[in-house]
């Protein structure tokens, strides 16, 4: 797939499950509360597999590497921001959804059973689920920081500037992002991938994908 097809399909995306959310929580305010957390759930455990895999993104004037999941990862700051912004810091399932990342790991090892003789990609899946278990560990860890500061930055700049919705989401998502990518990609990568080039890849790419989505949530 191009990288323009890839950006077109993500603003598509990005846009109708904001729009999806917002409608929900106007109309159905107790409800839209849980399909927050819906989404929210699927971009965590989409963001555990896609970050296996390292990626090039070539800007035209500028090249950096960053693992996959820098593309679904400001989806969950940007859920963080929607709940936080009309059910307020309190109802954040920062804490609750660490179950998740426990949960995944447990999948990973319940299935390691002797491979059937005639599956010809054991050693790939080995190589991906063996990593994917460090990912999901450090990405645990790195959750459980930036997401409650996230929520906590974000309710503390609610309370001093009320209106400034671009402001507290903008705020809150480039602390998150950046700290994130810094705590996950060392737990993640380290001696196992060159993690320099990688914090400065994540750093780059989630704060302009989490930038362009911005507008988005002053939508809500």
């Amino acid at each position: 797939m191009g990288f323009p097809i890839v950006w077109i399909y993500w603003i598509i995306s990005l846009t109708i499950v904001t729009y999806a959310s917002a409608c929900i929580v106007k109309k159905f305010k107790q409800q839209g509360f849980a399909a927050l957390v819906a989404f929210y759930t699927i971009y965590l455990g989409a963001s555990q597999i896609l970050a296996a895999r390292i990626v090039k993104f070539d800007l035209g004037f500028y090249s950096f590497f960053a693992p996959a999941a820098v593309f679904i990862y400001p989806f969950i700051a940007q859920a963080i921001d929607m709940i936080n912004e009309v059910y307020e810091e309190k109802s954040t399932p920062s804490d609750r959804c660490s179950f998740c990342h426990a949960s995944f790991i447990g999948c990973i090892y319940s299935i390691v059973f002797s491979p059937a003789p005639f599956f010809k990609f054991e050693e790939a899946w080995k190589n991906i689920f063996n990593l994917g278990i460090r990912i999901t560990a450090a990405s645990w860890i790195a959750f459980l920081v930036c997401q409650n500061l996230d929520a906590f930055v974000f309710a503390w700049l609610k309370r001093k500037y009320e209106r400034r919705v671009l402001l507290r989401s903008v705020t809150s998502d480039v602390l998150d992002l950046t700290l994130d990518s810094l705590i996950f990609v060392t737990i993640a990568f380290y001696r196992v991938m060159p993690i320099v080039p990688l914090i400065i890849g994540q750093i780059v790419s989630k704060n302009i994908i989490g930038f362009l989505d911005t507008p988005l949530v002053c939508l809500v």
